[in-house]
């Protein structure tokens, strides 16, 4: 038996029989935009509420060979083998396709386990009989390997829509790119990346697969916002499939908004793929909760490249609240400086943790006051996220700290 994919957009599909088989089938069939038409005396509460939401049509009488009329395929599953039989006929005169629901030795087609992965939708059949739970069973953990990059997902035909996916790297560690990432990177032509993120998964990327690196350092940008937008819409509009992959999550602090709003002007079709943001996985990695009930019950993310706002500082001097500043070591100091001047506590506690969730990780520590001699005579670089409040002694060896409690709620 071979199999096939239909286009049933537009088309009729008649169903008989208003059980939960057919309900199961009708709402496929209504998802690929076939015209779904269903014969039965009397419908189950499933196909009940596909009514209501104009999914299906439905004929409240027993089926007849007329209904089949005008038809391009046909399923029965009304529950009388007899009457089965008697529709796979009519279909069978008509030269219609036809599933039998109740009988894999019956009918001239197969429905098909399928499971979508992105653009794809993989198909699993049994080439002898019908067992529809094992297909399922398979179809799903394939598209498990595909949807964990287990498989080159480029597209082979040229002439597509190019586009642009906007992905969020995470923190460091590899394993901690979503799911949803390692798909859009294995269907990837183009992958734009930056110095910090998972770069590991670069080393698994197909022969063929363009990296492009546009990655910066504090005082160093070789490649403009301006221009890595360009080759974003560049690629793209020559039919590509073109990753940005980026550090954390691409809306918080990683200029994704940018891009997102550079693509869009120049017609380009761009996703977000959201990924896990450092400034709460780095101090987690560390042991350290940016909010933790009776301590912090809020937590504020600020970038180190500008000079922190007076709320931000007031925060900090009110207490009850976590400061997490990304990208900050070249600031420490004025960081630590500005905050004392607005007020908040020198014995503040502080924790630098550089390199979060790799095998380099490392975390220094000190009080507000004399943090950035700390970092400094440490040789702590970038990248590093910078923690400021009280949960900042959480994540020692030993036993945890007895905080004093800010009073009010938790989080």
């Amino acid at each position: 038996m071979s199999l096939i994919a239909l286009d049933l957009q537009g088309r009729l599909v008649v169903m008989a029989g208003g059980g939960a088989v057919s309900a199961r089938r009708a709402r496929a069939y209504a998802d690929d935009g076939a015209d779904v038409l269903v014969v039965a005396p009397e419908l189950c509460d499933d196909l009940a509420a596909l009514l209501a939401q104009g999914l299906v049509r439905h004929a409240a009488e027993r089926i007849r060979p007329e209904h089949l009329d005008g038809a391009w395929l046909v399923h029965t599953a009304t529950g009388d083998p007899a009457v089965d039989l008697r529709v796979a006929a009519w279909a069978e005169e008509r030269r219609l396709w036809c599933v039998h629901a109740g009988s894999g030795a019956e009918g001239s087609a197969r429905t098909v386990a399928t499971a979508r992965t992105g653009e794809l939708r993989i198909g699993v059949s049994s080439a002898v009989g019908a067992d529809p739970r094992r297909a399922g069973a398979v179809a799903r953990a394939l598209a498990g390997v595909v949807d964990e990059g287990g498989v080159d997902l480029r597209r082979r035909r040229s002439g597509g829509e190019g586009r642009v996916v906007l992905v969020g790297g995470g923190p460091g560690d590899p394993e901690l790119l979503t799911v949803r990432g390692r798909r859009a990177i294995a269907e990837a032509d183009v992958v734009v990346v930056d110095r910090l993120g998972a770069r590991g998964v670069l080393d698994g990327l197909p022969e063929g697969v363009e990296v492009i690196e546009v990655g910066k350092r504090p005082g160093h940008h070789p490649v403009p916002q301006e221009q890595i937008d360009r080759i974003l819409v560049d690629r793209a509009l020559e039919g590509h499939v073109v990753v940005r992959l980026k550090g954390g999550d691409p809306f918080v602090f990683g200029r994704g908004g940018e891009e997102h709003i550079a693509c869009a002007n120049a017609g380009v079709r761009v996703e977000v793929v959201p990924g896990i943001s450092s400034a709460i996985a780095v101090p987690a990695a560390a042991g350290i909760p940016v909010t933790h009930r009776g301590v912090a019950r809020a937590f504020a993310v600020a970038t180190g490249h500008e000079a922190l706002a007076p709320s931000t500082l007031a925060l900090l001097r009110e207490g009850g609240t976590t400061l997490v500043v990304l990208m900050g070591v070249a600031m420490l100091e004025a960081i630590a400086d500005a905050a004392l001047a607005a007020g908040a506590d020198p014995r503040l506690p502080v924790a630098v943790v550089e390199e979060g969730t790799t095998p380099r990780q490392r975390v220094v520590r000190g009080p507000l006051a004399g943090i950035a001699g700390i970092a400094a005579e440490a040789g702590v670089r970038s990248p590093a996220v910078i923690v400021v409040g009280e949960v900042a002694r959480f994540g020692l060896l030993g036993p945890q700290p007895a905080l004093a409690g800010v009073a009010g709620g938790g989080a």
